[in-house]
C-alpha cells in the first residue's frame, strides 16, 4: 500500500480574517479526512492570533514542519497568510505549498501595487488615491476635508492591504468619510480611496491545470448584495444573492473570463485566484481586485462556481495539492 501524503492545513493567523481562515481551513480538513483520506494524511496547523504555530494541538515551529509534512495547504487569509510572509517561510524551508509564491502574493495583497500592474496590462481601474494611515491618525479633519473637496464623491475607502472587505466603506458625506478613513487606517499603514462605480458586481475564479486546461476559468458569478455593497456581512453572513451563471450576455462573460485570466497572469499568480469586477452600463468593465487566496468557506464564491460545473471543494483541494507537489519536480 502506498504511503499517504502528509498535508498540513494552515489556518487561523494574526490578522482580522482569523475566523474566516478557520472556516476555510476547516473545510479543507474535512475534505481531506472525509473524502480524500485514502490519499492524504491531514494535519491541522493552527497559527493563533499571537503568531504561535501548533500542529494537531501541539506547539511547533515552521522549521520542524519540513520533516513532518510533505506539503502545506495554505488557508491562511489576511496579512501574514496572503501578503507573502508565510510563503517566504515555506520557500526558505523548501516545503511545497498551495497558492501563489511570496512575491506575487505580496503584490496581489497590496491594492495600490496591483492597481499599477492592472493598468500596465490595460485593465480598467477606478480613479484612486493613496493616503498614509499616519496622516489620517494625525490630521483626520484636514485630510478628510481636502479629500471631500477634491475627490469624486461617493467614494470607496479601503485598507491598501486587507481582504474579505475588512475596513471597506462607501462614503457620501464628509462625516462618513472621516469615520471610514479612521476605520480603514486601523488595518494597515496605508489607505486607498477610489471612485465609486455603480454597476453590476461579479467575480471570476481561475484554476491552473484544471480539467486538462492550462488555465480553467470558472463561470462568472453575479453578486446581488442585500447590504449597500458586497461587504463582510454580505460575504460571510448570507446577506447577498449569488447567481451562477451570471445574467449577462455571452460576449460580456467571455470578456470577463479573459480579464480574469489576464489579471492572474499579470500578477504572476500560481494555482488559483479570483478576480472581482464591476460592470458599468456605459463605461464598461473595471477590475476591483484579485484575491490570491480565495475563500473555501460554505459562503465562499469559488465553491459555488465549482458546483455550477459539476465539481466541488474536494476536487479542488486534491487538485491544488497535486499542483503544489508537481512544482517541486519541475
Amino acid at each position: 500500500m502506498n504511503q499517504r501524503i502528509r498535508v498540513g492545513v494552515l489556518r487561523g493567523g494574526p490578522s482580522s480574517e482569523y475566523e474566516i481562515s478557520l472556516q476555510t481551513g476547516g473545510n479543507v480538513l474535512k475534505s481531506l479526512r472525509e473524502k480524500l483520506s485514502d490519499r492524504y494524511q491531514a494535519h491541522d496547523i493552527l497559527i493563533d492570533t499571537e503568531g504561535n504555530w501548533h500542529i494537531d494541538g501541539m506547539p511547533t515551529v515552521p522549521a520542524d514542519l519540513t520533516v513532518r509534512l510533505d506539503v502545506a495547504f495554505n488557508a491562511l487569509h489576511g496579512s501574514y497568510g496572503e501578503d507573502g510572509t508565510v510563503q517566504h517561510i515555506f520557500e526558505t524551508h523548501g516545503l511545497p505549498f498551495t497558492g501563489s509564491g511570496s512575491l506575487a502574493s505580496a503584490v496581489g495583497m497590496n491594492k495600490s501595487l496591483s492597481r499599477k500592474v492592472f493598468q500596465d496590462q490595460g485593465l480598467k481601474v477606478a480613479l484612486g488615491k493613496e493616503i498614509s494611515s499616519e496622516d489620517i491618525q494625525n490630521n483626520i479633519q484636514v485630510v478628510a476635508h481636502e479629500l471631500f473637496r477634491s475627490f469624486p464623491i461617493p467614494a470607496v475607502v479601503k485598507p491598501v492591504s486587507a481582504g474579505s472587505s475588512v475596513g471597506v466603506s462607501i462614503v457620501r458625506t464628509q462625516t462618513e468619510l472621516v469615520k471610514a478613513l479612521v476605520d480603514a487606517a486601523q488595518h494597515g499603514s496605508n489607505v486607498l480611496i477610489e471612485e465609486y462605480i455603480d454597476g453590476t458586481e461579479v467575480t471570476v475564479g481561475v484554476i491552473e491545470g484544471f480539467r486538462n486546461q492550462s488555465v480553467y476559468v470558472l463561470p462568472v458569478v453575479e453578486i446581488v448584495p442585500q447590504t449597500t455593497f458586497f461587504d463582510y456581512e454580505a460575504k460571510y453572513k448570507g446577506k447577498s444573492e449569488e447567481i451562477v451563471p451570471a445574467r449577462l450576455t455571452h460576449k460580456i462573460k467571455q470578456e470577463l473570463s479573459q480579464l480574469a485570466e489576464k489579471a492572474h497572469k499579470a500578477l504572476g499568480l500560481r494555482h488559483y485566484s479570483r478576480s472581482d469586477f464591476i460592470i458599468h452600463p456605459r463605461r464598461g468593465i473595471y477590475i476591483l481586485e484579485t484575491n490570491t487566496l480565495p475563500g473555501l468557506t460554505n459562503e465562499s464564491l469559488v465553491p459555488k462556481a465549482l458546483r455550477a460545473v459539476g465539481s466541488d471543494t474536494h476536487e479542488l483541494v486534491d487538485h491544488l495539492i497535486q499542483r503544489a507537489l508537481a512544482d517541486i519536480s519541475r
